[in-house]
């Protein structure tokens, strides 16, 4: 396990989004794997990177690869 986690705002500045967004992805299951600690939600960057993997595409309307 990569022991430095990134809190909210820094996933959400890393990945242009605002942190409300990425609050509302959690919700949904949207957005990339967490881990919560109390009321904190933490994510691991391996975690992030293959969420941001994941949304690649090669035209506006298509499917996740």
């Amino acid at each position: 396990m990569n022991a430095r986690l990134l809190d909210t705002t820094q996933v959400a500045e890393l990945c242009g989004l605002s942190a409300r967004t990425l609050e509302a992805y959690r919700r949904t299951g949207e957005g990339p794997r967490f881990v919560k600690f109390g009321r904190r939600a933490l994510y691991a960057p391996e975690d992030v990177a293959a969420w941001v993997e994941s949304r690649k595409r090669t035209r506006t309307r298509e499917e996740p690869m």
